[in-house]
């Protein structure tokens, strides 16, 4: 019964999260999980070029996916629930993680304290990231891993990881040879019955699925490495030094918690016949920050399923530490831990780029209520940094909508520029030769985008009103501000602060209008 009480404590701590965590990670969390299984359930969304080139797989979205089916059925598919429930699901999974996670270090205290309190767990556990889904597995497997005795059930789920994100396969390759390097059982009976076994088993099916889904015969995780791997397509979208693993990176997912960790790691090297699972789990973590360290493109939740690995080491120094300490000492440690995660974990889960999410129910509502002159529904033009916000999983509408888009130099052009770049070089010529201003109507009825860019585009402005402000962030960047505004098209009859005598003087001699290229063919639509 004690276990079930640990269940329902995690659950609720994982559920919280989901209601708590209201603020704007990664695009990831949208693009490669909600908007694909919204492509796939209600035929109309967007698929970023991943999909087009064929490196991810169909499984997560596959699982969204299910959920929205059922939910169509049921006639209970509102963008509430499309947002909701998918990340409901990703919170139980976690939370059976955390269980595991429980069970896997002995029931120890200290490793139900430290599963809970992380605030980078907090912030991405309930997220729908693919990285959010290995960290889950991960830890599930590591709890039915053969530290002692004998066993292979950890390796479907190790097998899952590898296929759904190959880079997996650097976390599990030295544990697999600890595993055989530990069995009873002969290496190549081990290899041969059970590891090549499990793992044709999971690639088959997942190419089956993915050959099935994609239309044609494809490997994802061979183009999942193919092009960010072998053709470094990553560091399209940034590089970091070769040390920001080791000095950024892990140390910021753990946060305070990097105070235990480094503990653990000396009481192990002082007296590592103690602490066997701790050195190879310290193995494990040194070489796989030393494979992703190669890679140029870096993010702090690359090394997510790493974050299992360095708790129970920080567990175990704790609890070693427990038998000796004063009760004071021992408090004073929990306290110091719990308010170092609370913090920044409040601070990122509730304040930190809120904009986009606060944005998106305001966009849903415009794009079910509104109606122009001619009694169009909505078209909704983003000026903002490519994939700045969720999509269609959000608003489950069908009206037209464009972003600026970034897509890497695929057919490796000379002097590519993606088109958010060539906007933001030029915001001016590229709306003039995008989106024409005349007539009217023939704008997008709505403009979203971020305060920093309102004063480099008045003049286009001048044919919008200013409708909503949604606060962001507290600093001003180069292509992102301190908040979000949507502007709505202007109509007959209707004023504005945006240089409206300026417009009106261009509107009356329309010929001249063309000779910027304003009244090209339309591409927005």
């Amino acid at each position: 019964m004690r276990l079930l009480y640990v269940f329902a404590l995690i659950l609720a701590v994982r559920l919280a999260s989901v209601f708590v965590v209201k603020t704007y990670y990664v695009p990831d969390e949208y693009w490669q999980s909600l908007e694909v299984a919204h492509k796939l359930t209600f035929g109309y969304g967007y698929l970023t070029w991943e999909w087009v080139q064929g490196i991810r797989s169909y499984i997560y979205p596959l699982l969204i996916a299910g959920v929205y089916k059922l939910l169509a059925l049921l006639q209970l598919d509102s963008a509430e629930l499309l947002v909701l429930l998918p990340r409901i699901l990703q919170a139980i999974l976690s939370s059976y993680s955390d269980y595991r996670f429980y069970v896997w270090t002995g029931k120890r205290k200290w490793a139900l304290f430290l599963i809970l309190v992380p605030w980078f767990w907090f912030y991405t556990g309930s997220r729908t990231l693919a990285n959010t889904l290995e960290a889950s597995l991960t830890t599930i497997a590591l709890s039915y891993f053969p530290w002692y005795g004998e066993g292979s059930a950890y390796l479907w789920l190790a097998a899952i990881c590898c296929f759904l994100r190959p880079t997996a396969a650097v976390i599990w390759l030295p544990l697999g040879i600890y595993h055989l390097r530990k069995s009873r059982i002969s290496a190549v009976e081990l290899i041969l019955k059970r590891f090549v076994v499990i793992g044709l088993i999971v690639a088959s099916a997942g190419i089956a699925i993915d050959t099935y889904w994609h239309g044609r015969l494809i490997v994802t995780p061979y183009e999942f490495l193919n092009y960010n791997i072998f053709h470094n397509i990553g560091s399209f979208y940034g590089s970091h030094p070769w040390y920001w693993y080791f000095t950024v990176g892990l140390p910021t997912v753990l946060g305070i918690n990097t105070l235990p960790f480094l503990y653990g790691i000396m009481e192990t090297v002082r007296k590592p016949e103690k602490f066997p699972i701790c050195k190879q789990l310290l193995i494990t973590i040194f070489l796989t920050l030393v494979v992703l360290s190669t890679v140029e493109h870096k993010e702090f939740r690359f090394v997510s399923s790493l974050l299992p690995l360095c708790l129970y080491v920080s567990s175990e120094a704790l609890s070693r530490l427990s038998y000796r300490a004063s009760r004071t000492v021992l408090w004073t440690i929990a306290l110091v831990i719990l308010f170092g995660n609370a913090l920044p974990g409040w601070y990122l889960s509730t304040v930190h780029q809120k904009g986009p999410i606060e944005l998106m129910p305001k966009l849903r509502q415009i794009a079910q209520e509104y109606k122009d002159e001619r009694e169009h529904r909505a078209s909704i033009l983003f000026l903002m940094p490519c994939h700045s916000t969720p999509y269609y999983s959000h608003i489950h509408e069908n009206v037209t909508m464009r972003f600026l888009t970034c897509e890497p130099n695929l057919q490796k052009q000379d002097n590519y520029i993606d088109e958010a770049d060539r906007f933001f070089d030029s915001p001016k010529s590229w709306l003039n030769s995008h989106i024409p201003v005349y007539p009217r109507t023939a704008l997008p009825s709505h403009v979203v985008l971020f305060d920093s860019l309102a004063d480099k585009i008045s003049e286009f402005l001048g044919n919008y009103r200013l409708l909503h402000t949604i606060d962001h962030a507290e600093r001003l960047q180069a292509r992102t501000g301190k908040s979000i505004k949507v502007y709505q098209r202007l109509r007959a009859g209707e004023e504005n602060t945006y240089n409206r005598e300026e417009f009106q003087a261009a509107a009356e001699q329309p010929e001249q209008l063309d000779d910027v290229g304003i009244l090209s063919e339309n591409q927005f639509n």
